[in-house]
């Protein structure tokens, strides 16, 4: 058990509380009954593809606590199937659970988005400041014996509000005003959490923008090590910490490469 923080620490806490909730795409608050249902039910969602990987419920908008929400509604964008995010000083996020799956190495994932504008004024590696129109939300599973007793409390903590611990890595691929392609960044909090940029600056707003990933050498690139079982997917467009109304269009999710022939 870990000691009971001094009271100049529970802003803090509070905060790395938040933070649990982003690394499982979720929190307290539940959404409403009938969003997955509509979700399920729409284009974008029927061409979101998952080779030989299962998901364990349907996608889920997941709330912070009494914060404004980002507004997440199944669209189409250029003629492509979508989902549109608008955040009006929002931030929750859309998830998809997963069934644990070990990936094959070379396993990709492929994914688009749709931006007008980015967010000048965000900072990645602030915790003030810690916003973006656009990211990818992958999470996985692993051995904790390794955490730090910071992230164990965090893992706690998460665990008492949302009923699941923090996952054990948590990888977001973000689009970027600051930080040039391929910048690895921490979590300001938690080295469980980190940010690859794939895309940075202005020079490709207002058309679709296709990427295609390997997940292996991602998450290498970012963890230093090899993924262990992938456990949800999600999406996250968000500004509460700069204050401002923010958009963005996401195409349909697509991984290949599927299982290792273990775990099939």
């Amino acid at each position: 058990m870990f000691d009971t923080p001094h009271p100049t620490d529970w802003p803090r806490r509070r905060w790395l509380l938040g933070m649990g909730a982003l690394a499982l795409g979720g929190c307290a608050s539940a959404p409403t009954a009938d969003e997955p249902e509509r979700l399920a039910q729409s284009a974008w969602a029927r061409a979101t593809t998952l080779d030989g990987v299962q998901a364990s419920g349907p996608w889920v908008h997941r709330r912070y606590g009494n914060r404004q929400p980002t507004l997440y509604e199944a669209s189409e964008r250029e003629g492509r199937p979508a989902l549109h995010a608008r955040s009006v000083s929002g931030n929750s996020t859309l998830r998809l659970p997963l069934q644990p799956a070990a990936l094959a190495p070379g396993a990709r994932l492929q994914f688009s988005w749709w931006v007008p504008a980015l967010l000048p004024h965000a900072d990645l590696r602030s915790a003030e400041a810690d916003d973006a129109v656009a990211r990818i939300i992958l999470t996985f599973d692993g051995d904790r014996a390794s955490w730090s007793r910071r992230d164990h409390m965090l893992s706690e903590l998460a665990q008492l509000v949302t009923g699941e611990p923090m996952p054990y890595a948590t990888l977001i691929y973000v689009w970027d005003d600051r930080y040039p392609v391929g910048s690895v960044i921490d979590n300001p909090h938690t080295r469980r959490i980190r940010k690859l940029v794939v895309q940075s600056g202005a020079e490709r707003l207002g058309r679709w923008v296709d990427h295609d990933r390997d997940v292996h050498d991602d998450f290498r690139l970012a963890f230093g090590h090899a993924p262990g079982a992938l456990t949800g997917l999600g999406l996250m467009t968000d500004s509460n910490n700069t204050r401002v109304d923010t958009e963005a269009w996401y195409g349909p999710l697509a991984l290949r490469g599927g299982l290792t022939a273990a775990a099939r």
